[in-house]
């Protein structure tokens, strides 16, 4: 039975009714989770949790993560109290447009929200890209007596959040890694949103997670505080696995009518009962939004012991910059999230060459060099790398350390432990983009994932999440057409580049030869956000850029690539990727006809549509309304640049197998087929 002080209870009954309060406000939100795990928060705020208020970015803070987005309002209420930056104002805006407490945490919106949760599922796969971030780091830049990366990564989890596949892809990883610098809080109430979780969710969980490799606990009373802080103990103590500790709790607990039931998971409490479980759990009905002075007291003691922390932290770094001042200064130019002075220099150049080589293998050549030069960079792909070529060639495994076992086959060749670069994510292709996401998120590291293109689509919701936060994170996705043939219409995307395109902030970028490739990278490495490069199975000419544009008209997202005449030009070809080289042996027909086509690539639309209009208009003058646009992919949103009486050759229906170049030209990507499109065009704007 608890045994919790008059001022602890009082301590998490405020958190639960700050909580409900800001609900009732809105007249929205979700009461359920603040009302039932209150309590382990309070203790993991409270006894357990490395953070300054004062300082929500310092670098070796512990991450909270509240996977559960639902319950924002217990996290917002959690910031307040311990004296983050968030006034009581923005607890009673919650939900509000312009307001710092929007309906699900998002990342950065209020100081301290760490990342951008309510997709029930990502959360927690975030978090373990948190925690492998901090065991690199780690094993990079600790030497002996000077432990300067050494915190934690806690989340706070519920059954949907289980549930989801993608916790499973994530957990299974981190269970093979032995990541126990991560502890999960379950908040384990047997209701989800529809009924309780004998409908749908009767496992063993805490079984599932023990054949994961994690240590497990189960906590019966959820307001037993006590005993949620020793669990919380016991986890820290297990140093060579991930921890997760059941907590039973009570959804919607002093609640009188609604408590324990899914009634109360995603709706206010309304005014009445909300008024019967203050009374019932001893606080004032009135006035909304009540914190007794010593509960505030109490919660704001976090501001001095996270200055303490911080303090001590950067008494300590100081020692490590005196004896290592290297890598104190590798380490501080990496928090800041600089790039390497001249990192870009001596990158690959490629010479000219009618047979070519894939994009991809191209990407991979720049990729090493890369490597060599920006020790942030760390990746992998979804058990793809001969193909997707993301290996960092001698940096190292990313694995649990210890003696690497005989008869593990692989590429990357180094080290087999924390300090390795080359990530393996195995066939798990959403907790992959997950994970990446909460390296990006943690800091000091900068992610890179690859998979074919056609599996982009197991990763849309963490990639749809890294635009809305700006994650640092670059996708290679490979195999980039119908083009790849034999494989089929499982494997040939068609719908995909445009599924991209959709996801505002995420640029989408599809060169057309090697060295389009080498500036894609270039692009991708001094953008803030996200960006996806869009690659090859088959060779592309490499261009002789001595007769074309330079390969850095990449970087405005199309350039004129050729024009037969400096005149006005007569037709425009605009393609991007391989049928860039489809478009210019098109426009090398028109030319000998006497007709005056301009090539454009336009490798990417949302780099394009950033540029100044005259920029723009130079390139697709307004005056040329006879157009033709050339992609492998469906023609959905080509209008915008070929107009009403321009052609689209693109892709429709789905691919077949075959080989590529059969079937790539029975399906109308062929320089005859591109010019008669053209010649049609011209004679309908003429």
């Amino acid at each position: 039975m608890a045994n919790n002080s008059a001022l602890d209870e009082r301590c998490v009954n405020a958190i639960r009714f700050l909580s409900c309060d800001m609900i009732q406000a809105a007249n929205s939100g979700h009461p359920g989770l603040p009302l039932g795990a209150a309590p382990m928060a309070y203790v993991l705020w409270t006894k357990h949790l490395k953070h300054d208020p004062k300082d929500p970015k310092w670098f070796d803070r512990d991450r909270f993560v509240l996977s559960a987005g639902h319950g924002s309002a217990m996290l917002y209420a959690l910031l307040y109290l311990t004296g983050y930056d968030l006034p009581l104002e923005e607890l009673k805006r919650f939900r509000q447009w312009g307001s710092k407490t929007p309906g699900h945490p998002e990342a950065d919106c209020a100081p301290g929200v760490e990342v951008t949760t309510g997709p029930l599922g990502q959360g927690i796969a975030m978090a373990v890209g948190m925690a492998i971030a901090e065991a690199h780091l780690a094993a990079v830049f600790n030497r002996p007596g000077h432990e300067i990366i050494d915190h934690y990564t806690y989340v706070l989890a519920s059954d949907g959040d289980l549930m989801e596949g993608v916790c499973a892809e994530a957990c299974s990883l981190a269970g093979h890694l032995g990541l126990g610098k991560l502890i999960v809080l379950f908040d384990d109430n047997r209701v989800s949103l529809a009924g309780t979780t004998d409908l749908t969710f009767t496992e063993d969980v805490l079984k599932r997670f023990e054949a994961y490799g994690w240590h497990t606990q189960r906590v019966e009373d959820g307001n037993d505080l006590d005993a949620i802080d020793a669990a919380i103990r016991r986890a820290k103590e297990a140093v060579d696995r991930p921890s997760i500790i059941a907590v039973r709790t009570v959804i919607g607990y002093g609640a009188p009518t609604k408590q324990g039931t899914y009634k109360v998971h995603g709706a206010p409490l309304g005014e009445e009962e909300l008024r019967a479980a203050k009374e019932r759990l001893g606080w004032p009905a009135e006035p909304k939004f009540y914190v007794p002075e010593d509960v505030l007291e109490h919660f704001r003691t976090a501001l001095e012991r996270g200055e303490g922390w911080k303090r001590e932290w950067d008494e300590r770094f100081a020692r490590y910059r005196k004896e290592h001042p290297e890598l104190a200064a590798e380490l501080e130019r990496r928090i800041r999230g600089e790039l390497p002075a001249s990192w870009a220099e001596g990158l690959p150049e490629f010479a000219p060459d009618a047979k070519g080589i894939a994009t991809r293998k191209a990407a991979g050549k720049v990729l090493e060099a890369l490597g060599e030069r920006i020790p942030e960079l760390i990746g992998g792909s979804a058990d793809l790398n001969p193909s997707v070529h993301t290996v960092l060639p001698g940096k190292g495994d990313f694995q649990r350390p210890g003696e690497k076992p005989s008869g593990v086959q692989g590429d990357a060749g180094g080290s087999w432990d924390y300090s390795g670069r080359n990530i393996h994510f195995g066939v798990r292709e959403h907790a992959m983009g997950a994970i990446a996401n909460g390296i990006a998120r943690h800091g000091g590291l900068i992610p890179f994932i690859g998979t074919f293109l056609v599996f982009s689509d197991y990763m849309r919701p963490p990639m749809r999440l890294s635009a809305m936060m700006g994650c640092k994170v670059i996708y290679i996705f490979t195999h980039d057409s119908i083009g790849i043939g034999q494989d089929g219409p499982t494997h040939q995307p068609v719908e995909q580049l445009a599924s991209l395109r959709a996801v505002p902030d995420l640029v989408v970028i599809r060169p057309s030869d090697a060295n389009e490739v080498r500036e894609a990278w270039i692009t991708a490495l001094e953008r803030d956000g996200p960006t996806a490069l869009i690659l090859t199975r088959q060779n592309l000419p490499v261009l002789d850029r001595g007769r074309y544009a330079s390969a850095k008209g990449l970087h405005k997202g199309a350039y004129v690539l050729w024009q037969a005449r400096e005149e006005k030009p007569d037709v425009i070809l605009i393609a991007t990727g391989s049928e860039v080289h489809v478009a210019l042996r098109a426009a090398e027909i028109l030319a000998r006809e006497g007709v005056n086509p301009r090539v454009v690539a336009m490798p990417s639309w949302e780099l394009f549509e950033a540029q100044p209009e005259e920029y723009r208009r130079e390139v697709l003058p307004q005056a040329v309304r006879a157009r033709v646009a050339v992609e492998a992919g469906v023609g959905l949103g080509w209008e915008r640049y070929v107009g009403p009486e321009g052609a689209i050759v693109s892709v429709e229906r789905f691919g077949a197998s075959a080989p590529g170049a059969e079937v790539l030209e029975k399906f109308g990507f062929t320089p005859e087929n591109v010019a008669q499109l053209a010649r049609e065009v011209l004679k309908r704007t003429s």
